[in-house]
């Protein structure tokens, strides 16, 4: 579905390319229907209101450098002056405050947000995917909360949302090592795992269905909200990555999926790269 919200244009709007503008803020090729151009669009003329507020304030030192001389002309003149600028950017300020009709809430709601988050994150070789509502960037996850004009990066609320800074976001996550516990997850496993084996007569070491050990850990009202199944895949491909399979009493995790993957419900994320990884079950010996 395309974004909704009328983008508020320029006449010398021009796609840009995806360079790394000031700041080192992502510099996307721009759409006239996104909410990245309507954000470049008032942040442009917003820096053209600002330059004439700034001559308001000369004006207005030239006055007080009059009126403590003592130069009632120079005085007169400066004031005027002001005068009349204070009402050009009045004037100014509130075109800009009329000319912003962009529709966030539809546009996030609507999957126009996500576009653009995914378009620019390709042009910055950041993997990113929608998949269920949320946007997978390896090793994060946003979710996307419309009704508050916001999203939440890793379960951490954020209100900016311009798409350029959130992909300039997800690359700086990307770029450093992720803030995984991999020996306390591996230990919250093996205890789901045997509550799930112990709950369906399965011996100990038997291949458990993922989606059982799932339901353990998220067992309580609001748990599964809380913590999503694709968030699960994420730690399920960190711990995966990290290596670490021997509990602390010595038992070793498996995640065999090959012979599970094609009658059992899977847990799909995407690595770094952007490749598929799949998981279904689990075992520890």
């Amino acid at each position: 579905m395309e974004g909704a919200g009328g983008a508020l244009l320029m006449d010398d709007d021009r796609a840009a390319s995806p360079l790394l503008g000031h700041g080192g803020r992502i510099v996307p090729r721009m759409t006239s229907d996104g909410l990245e151009q309507a954000l470049a669009t008032i942040e442009a003329r917003t820096e053209s209101t600002l330059r004439a507020e700034a001559t308001v304030s000369r004006e207005l030192k030239k006055a007080r450098k009059a009126a403590a001389a003592g130069q009632v002309r120079e005085l007169k003149r400066a004031l005027e002056a002001a005068g009349q600028l204070a009402k050009q950017a009045a004037e100014a300020a509130a075109d800009l405050r009329d000319r912003w009709t962009f529709d966030e809430e539809r546009h996030l709601a609507g999957g126009g947000f996500t576009k653009e988050v995914l378009a620019l994150a390709a042009e910055a070789g950041v993997a990113a995917f929608d998949e269920d509502q949320r946007i997978l960037a390896s090793p994060s996850i946003i979710r996307i909360l419309p009704a508050e004009t916001a999203i939440e990066i890793d379960k951490k609320r954020d209100r900016a949302i311009r798409p350029s800074v959130v992909v300039a976001k997800l690359q700086a996550l990307q770029d450093r090592p992720p803030r995984f516990k991999a020996e306390a997850f591996l230990e919250a496993l093996v205890k789901a795992y045997d509550l799930a084996a112990a709950s369906r007569g399965r011996a100990r070491g038997a291949t458990v269905k993922l989606t059982e050990v799932y339901e353990v850990l998220t067992m309580f009202p609001g748990q599964a909200r809380e913590y999503s199944k694709q968030e699960f895949a994420r730690d399920l491909y960190l711990l995966d990555q990290s290596r670490v399979t021997k509990t602390k009493s010595g038992r070793t995790l498996s995640l065999p999926a090959s012979t599970l993957t094609k009658t059992t419900p899977v847990f799909t994320t995407v690595t770094k790269k952007g490749q598929q990884k799949v998981y279904a079950g689990i075992s520890f010996s």
